[in-house]
């Protein structure tokens, strides 16, 4: 997921379920869309479908998806955009579908950068020996096949143009700070309950005039990527924290051009504080990592072929690529395999669907989207055939919020799905009223842009944005087996209801509105198809 977390935004609706389940959870969760007031519905009875019986059986009590997780998000990992990894995990997908009946396929959209992690390890060996906690951020280059030895540098306060050009001669072969001095490293929540007023405007004051203050200072040299290797620094050493002790946020840029890593907040704060105070922090460095040059970068493509309507569609979309702090399991590991084994369930009991079901594995989503979008690019015979899809990317947790975005047909369809599914299945589930489509964020904007029905499921955050969002701490046991067992089954019953739809749903939008007012649609961002044109 990029740019910002998409708990998505609070619901003012009702509940498409039994409201006493609702209320006894006391769930107030957020839902894709603008929230508009709805009716409540209340099924009475159960459902009669022996599909829908069947499918809900098979997800919830022989379910597979954690037995897949297992493999995709331990033994594969980490999955960053056209790394040896991305690729293995590629694979293994199509190999999976093969095995269950499903044709699926590589398909290229362009070139990225190829990118190989290889072991990071970092010390402080003066004014003490302290082994420092440090990855290597994604496409970094590498050490080389050494240990690198070098001091470490802070760019001086109150830099003027020509106090920074006197200094940059000084940093050459020494590491580099790139950030701010945190005031502290215990959690918001400790220093709200614990602290007195005092000290908690202390810390705010600091935080927010340190990283001002740096950030205007590592600007003096320009490009942040460009001047510090120009100035031949022997690396750059940052620190981008979550708020939570231990927990760093870790991204990357295929434009970094000197080892970069991002150090635990604890251990980063160490070395300016002993750099700041003149006493010769000096480190030692192994970094490796293979630069393999631009290649060819693909989407997963899995299809089940339509039997009355194969050229109508119904789209299952979710990143496959992530960050490769830790092993990017709730971003999109379980939204990767919530479409995978929604397919699996929906292929044993339902194997042949009247309209054609495509499953949507993007690549480069966490580079903007790039991967769904040039699928929509070069697919305007599918796009503007899509009856209906669906697309999850916010977590693990269980989806409890749905809407029709700006799709005038959209409210009315996902009731009636729904509306025949168990009430087990629906009793949190919050639906919002029509809004503007999706822009961004996440995949379902690259559809709903472009006027096609893709809905995206909002699921309960399990504290997503601090603890698991983008971070070194993204791994296998956040997920809630719970959870993703049952968005599995809810997808699959989803699709099969959207199936018997007679007709296919109209693409008709609403007006688009711009801060209340009525707008122009907007034009819809075009995919970066190679590492080059890329400015992320």
């Amino acid at each position: 997921m990029i740019s910002r977390i998409r708990l998505m935004q609070s619901l003012t609706t009702a509940v498409l379920a039994v409201a006493p389940v609702a209320a006894a959870h006391g769930q107030r969760p957020g839902g894709p869309g603008n929230g508009v007031d709805s009716a409540l519905y209340v099924r009475t009875t159960p459902p009669t479908d022996p599909v829908i019986k069947a499918m809900w059986a098979e997800g919830m009590e022989h379910g597979q998806v954690m037995t897949l997780a297992q493999v995709l998000l331990d033994s594969i990992g980490p999955r960053l955009n056209n790394s040896d990894r991305f690729d293995m995990g590629q694979r293994w997908l199509i190999d999976t579908y093969k095995s269950w009946g499903i044709p699926a396929k590589q398909e290229q959209y362009g070139t990225w950068k190829k990118w190989v992690r290889g072991p990071t390890h970092m010390d402080l060996i003066f004014p003490r020996v302290h082994t420092l906690e440090a990855v290597q951020l994604a496409w970094s280059p590498s050490t080389g096949n050494q240990w690198v030895e070098a001091d470490v540098a802070i760019i001086p306060p109150k830099t003027t143009p020509a106090a920074f050009a006197a200094w940059l001669p000084s940093v050459k072969g020494k590491f580099l700070l790139g950030s701010a001095l945190n005031p502290t490293c215990r959690s918001n929540a400790q220093v709200a309950e614990f602290g007195t007023e005092a000290t908690q405007a202390r810390i705010r004051a600091e935080r927010a005039a340190n990283t001002a203050d740096y950030a205007d200072r590592f600007l003096q040299g320009g490009n942040r990527y460009a001047w510090p290797a120009e100035a031949g620094v022997a690396g750059v050493l940052t620190s981008t924290w979550s708020g939570y002790p231990g927990i760093n946020k870790i991204f990357g840029s295929p434009q970094q051009q000197v080892p970069t890593l991002d150090i635990s907040c604890e251990d980063y704060n160490l070395l300016y504080r002993l750099a700041e105070n003149g006493q010769s922090p000096r480190v030692r460095l192994s970094a490796q990592s293979q630069d393999l040059g631009e290649q060819p970068v693909h989407n997963v493509i899995a299809r089940i072929e339509g039997s009355e309507k194969p050229n109508e569609y119904i789209v299952l979309s979710a990143h496959y690529d992530s960050w490769d702090g830790a092993t990017g399991s709730t971003d999109n590991g379980t939204g990767t395999l919530t479409m995978f084994e929604a397919a699996r369930i929906i292929k044993k009991l339902y194997p042949n669907p009247k309209r054609t079901i495509i499953i949507g594995h993007w690549g480069g989503e966490e580079q903007g989207l790039n991967g769904s979008r040039a699928f929509a690019e070069d697919h305007p015979e599918i796009v503007a055939n899509i009856h209906a899809g669906f697309n999850q990317d916010n977590g693990t947790g269980r989806v409890v919020g749905v809407g029709p975005g700006p799709f005038v047909e959209g409210t009315d369809a996902l009731v009636r799905y729904l509306k025949a599914l168990p009430s087990e299945a629906t009793g949190q589930i919050r639906m919002s009223g029509m809004g503007n489509p999706a822009l961004g964020g996440t995949d379902n904007a690259s559809f709903q842009c472009l006027k096609a029905p893709v809905y995206g499921l909002g699921a309960l955050g399990w504290d997503y944005g601090g603890t698991t969002w983008h971070t070194n701490r993204d791994t296998f046991d956040k997920v809630i087996a719970e959870d993703l067992q049952y968005n599995a089954t809810l997808v699959a019953m989803l699709v099969y209801m959207a199936d018997q739809d007679p007709k296919m749903l109209s693409h008709e939008v609403g007006p688009y509105t711009s801060r209340g007012q009525p707008a122009e649609w907007p034009s819809c961002p075009t995919s970066t198809r190679d590492t080059r044109s890329s400015t992320r």
